[in-house]
């Protein structure tokens, strides 16, 4: 298992679900994190399994620079030791995988939760990417003249009535100023 962890934000990324991993496993997480949220310049920490020649190649190659935690020093990667700790205590021990599917599902509801909806103590008891919720409308939407029922229809307020959607003459318009 790998698992990527923002140690500013303290979001967990990702957390790749194999038997085996190899570099090309490292360099696919890492590829599609970089896609999604822009590579950062600042550095990444190394663990031993980051250590393989092609990883290396390609983080230099974008410009991450790496630093280096020493195999047997967890003190080096403090929050990441205790966030698998975490995962250890909240999850893995408590679930029995009968396949390597299941494991997948369950770890990533895990992160969804550890990540939108777990209080962390160092962000003053709130989620570190809580989900953002809109309220629903409490009238039923309207829709504008011409348009047609679909699930890209707009809300509309009944009771304004904005002068593209409804010409208005201009008789009209000075005896409602009046």
């Amino acid at each position: 298992m790998l698992t990527v962890i923002d140690e500013y934000l303290r979001e967990c990324l990702a957390i790749v679900v194999a038997r085996r991993l190899s570099s090309d496993d490292v360099l696919q997480a890492l590829t599609d994190l970089f896609a999604e949220r822009a590579a950062r310049t600042h550095p990444l920490r190394q663990r031993p399994e980051f250590m393989a020649k092609e990883v290396c190649g390609w983080l230099g190659r974008i410009g991450v620079k790496t630093l280096f935690i020493e195999p047997g020093s967890p003190w080096e990667s403090g929050y990441n030791e205790s966030f698998n700790g975490k995962l250890r205590d909240e999850l893995l021990d408590r679930e029995i995988f009968y396949s390597l599917r299941e494991a997948e599902v369950l770890i990533e509801r895990w992160r969804r939760h550890y990540n939108t909806i777990r209080p962390h103590s160092a962000l003053g008891y709130r989620p570190p990417a809580p989900e953002a919720v809109l309220p629903w409308p409490m009238a039923p939407p309207t829709l504008r003249r011409g348009q047609a029922a679909g699930p890209d229809h707009a809300l509309v307020n009944p009771n304004s009535r904005p002068s593209s959607l409804y010409p208005r003459d201009k008789a009209q318009d000075r005896a409602d100023r009046r």
